[in-house]
């Protein structure tokens, strides 16, 4: 049957992998104080803290625990929150899969910074030590 087989699967993956206009702005948009609940809850779901937590966003976005509520407090959009962070030079060394993307192939800067901070949430629930997470 036309339409099957490997090269339409390839096709396939390489249109799931990329990031769409639409989705990248919904990202843009999406404010940090709606999805930081869900950060919380997963890492302690998982036995880690927020301090742990904290000290993950801190190391990606330079944010320490006062200016982080800060902007919880103030409901930046998550383009407005990478837009005010200082990111971490080794933030690139961040790779992998992320809710179906690679994120070293992510091309809008800021859905790529918001899957740094997916990713690295994520590592830090999954009990990877912090030494790996914070890339040292």
């Amino acid at each position: 049957m036309p339409g099957h087989g490997i090269d339409s699967l390839t096709h396939l993956k390489e249109r799931i992998m990329k990031t769409t206009a639409k989705h990248d702005e919904r990202i843009a948009k999406m404010t940090f104080a709606s999805v930081y609940p869900h950060y919380v809850t997963k890492v302690e779901s998982k036995g880690r803290t927020i301090e742990e937590l904290h000290q993950v966003i801190e190391w990606l976005t330079g944010f320490d625990k006062k200016r982080l509520q800060a902007l919880i407090d103030e409901k930046v959009t998550f383009e407005t929150f990478f837009g005010k962070a200082k990111l971490n030079p080794n933030a690139h060394l961040i790779t992998g899969v992320i809710c179906g993307y690679r994120i070293e192939e992510i091309e809008n800067p800021l859905t790529r910074k918001t899957r740094y901070l997916d990713k690295i949430i994520d590592e830090l629930a999954k009990g990877r030590a912090m030494e790996k997470i914070l890339r040292k």
